[in-house]
């Protein structure tokens, strides 16, 4: 088997960590990335084997507008620092892997600039995508040009040129014979040509054994890309939404089919369908921002590290932290982080100290890297499978309520289970187990013969405390309302109070009102808005 079977990832976004600035001067480097070495044993800490990094090329501002593919961004150091960084990796264990953004360039890459200064006469016309010398764009280049994704800061390969396919492949061997990588994140790799990935593979296959590629898909049917002619893995954005609005709406429906789903895409095999699953990336919205209870991130990461796929944490994430897109802006979601400022953590965050044994029971446990598939109970609050290779059966189960539920599933043989989270010992009684999971909690149940000893439980009273606070914080703090409204007055005479109670009258005589429409009424004390509401119902 392969290394990236076994990797539980850990990804960084370079420039954001580091607090880099947001736009590059192309002035004398400033080392850096130097200090993210620190990061590394942190890394290890947590049960990471495996970091994901990027993008870490030259470029004007975010990194994804490449200036010059053969050397480190100025805002992070050197090449040399780059080489020492990775060879620090390797001797701690850890496969590094950088992002390739070879679907476009930036500006300011040499072959752009050619055509700027030479026009029709460049020889690297061809090596952009629909160079358009009758037309203009809002940089007045006097000609257009096809881009990434409506931005002209991008500016799209001719991926079908065999002088592009020739340069990129010569990049990738750069990259492993320079810098000594262990594989490739493709960026947008859902619109690179089939052709042009097919000729990474073979240059990956030349480069190193076990060489990864990586690329970077949303939507369609993930078999397109990863098959032993193009990419070894996607990303998989399609559990990646599952994982909280599975847990957000108390359906776990979401989860278990979407996991069925790709299951059978992969032909029921653990290994036939590889996949790159996250809650939460630099494109994304934080999984603590975007989960209504924070008490069930421990369920979600409980299901990131057991279902199939390989695991990653995204920088940040494993301490609870929040990130929401502002204005457009990807900024909130790429902090600068003092890793100091998290020096406790693994004895007092209940997450951080859930992931890191969920890494631990990763690494030992090979029936959660190549073990088999099979769902064991599913309602939309309750969900429990089985991981199993050969003779080691594992048992996940998880809980999306608030209140305690009780499981009774097979014992599959195993006269004694360990729960690997609560530490609590289950024993089989005629072929089954019987037992009992928290609210937003969850647990991995491994053969005692395994698991005796190797992992430190979880204070249960940590969880049920957030779960607590959670509670109090959605609580409806209701204003008093009025006994009744004043008679003969219209709406825009009444007080908020009268509005709202008003409202809840009128949606009383359509149905049942609920905790949420209730909430929804109360939460507003816009005058106009709840005059508008209240004209609304006929």
């Amino acid at each position: 088997m392969a290394w990236y079977d076994e990797a539980i990832f850990y990804h960084i976004y370079p420039l954001g960590l580091t607090g880099a600035p947001a736009q590059n001067d192309y002035g004398e480097p400033v080392h850096r990335l130097n200090t993210l070495i620190p990061w590394i044993d942190h890394i290890k800490e947590i049960g990471c084997n495996a970091l994901y990094i990027g993008p870490l090329f030259e470029s004007v501002g975010h990194g994804y507008e490449t200036t010059d593919y053969k050397k480190l961004d100025s805002r992070l150091g050197t090449n040399d620092d780059l080489k020492n960084f990775v060879k620090i990796c390797h001797e701690k264990g850890v496969k590094v892997v950088l992002d390739g953004v070879f679907n476009h360039t930036g500006r300011d890459f040499f072959a752009f600039q050619d055509i700027k200064k030479y026009r029709e006469g460049s020889r690297y016309v061809g090596w952009y995508n629909n160079v358009n010398f009758w037309g203009n764009n809002e940089y007045n280049d006097g000609f257009s040009y096809e881009n990434w994704g409506g931005f002209n800061l991008l500016v799209k390969l001719n991926q079908r040129n065999p002088e592009v396919r020739d340069y990129i492949c010569n990049i990738i061997r750069f990259w492993v014979s320079e810098f000594d990588i262990d594989g490739i994140r493709l960026d947008a790799a859902d619109v690179l040509d089939f052709d042009y990935m097919k000729a990474m593979r073979g240059v990956a296959n030349e480069v190193k054994p076990d060489f990864w590629l990586m690329g970077e898909v949303i939507h369609g049917d993930y078999t397109r890309w990863v098959n032993g002619a193009t990419l070894h893995a996607v990303t998989n954005y399609t559990l990646h939404k599952a994982l909280f609005s599975g847990h957000n709406d108390h359906n776990y429906f979401e989860i278990a089919h979407t996991v069925k789903r790709l299951y059978d895409m992969a032909g029921q095999n653990p290994l036939g369908l590889r996949l790159y699953n996250f809650v939460d990336n630099h494109d994304v919205e934080r999984i603590a921002t975007k989960m209504n209870n924070k008490a069930n991130l421990i369920p979600a990461h409980i299901l990131l590290y057991t279902l199939v796929g390989v695991p990653s944490i995204y920088y940040g994430s494993e301490f609870g932290i929040e990130g929401r897109k502002e204005r457009g802006s990807d900024a909130s979601l790429r902090p600068a982080l003092n890793l100091d400022d998290f020096k406790d953590a693994l004895e007092n965050n209940v997450l951080t100290k859930v992931i890191a044994t969920l890494g631990k029971v990763r690494q030992d446990v090979k029936a959660l890297s190549y073990g088999g598939y099979k769902e064991l109970k599913l309602t939309t609050r309750q969900y429990a499978f089985s991981r199993r290779l050969e003779n080691e059966n594992v048992i996940i189960a998880v809980n999306n309520d608030d209140n305690e539920a009780w499981f009774d599933l097979p014992a599959d043989g195993v006269e004694e289970y360990q729960a690997v989270i609560s530490g609590e010992k289950i024993v089989s009684n005629n072929g089954r187990v019987n037992f009992c999971i928290k609210g937003c909690f969850g647990d991995i149940l491994l053969p005692v013969s395994s698991a005796s000893g190797k992992y430190e439980p979880i204070d249960y009273k940590e969880v049920e405390k957030k779960v607590k606070e959670e509670e109090k914080k959605n609580e409806v703090k209701e204003p008093k309302l009025p006994d009744s409204v004043r008679p003969g007055i219209s709406f825009e005479e009444m007080t908020v109070e009268e509005l709202q109670l008003t409202i809840l009258d009128k949606m009383a005589h359509n149905g049942p009102v609920t905790d949420q429409m209730r909430r929804s009424v109360l939460d507003n004390n816009h005058h106009g808005s709840l005059v508008n509401w209240v004209k609304s119902f006929r």
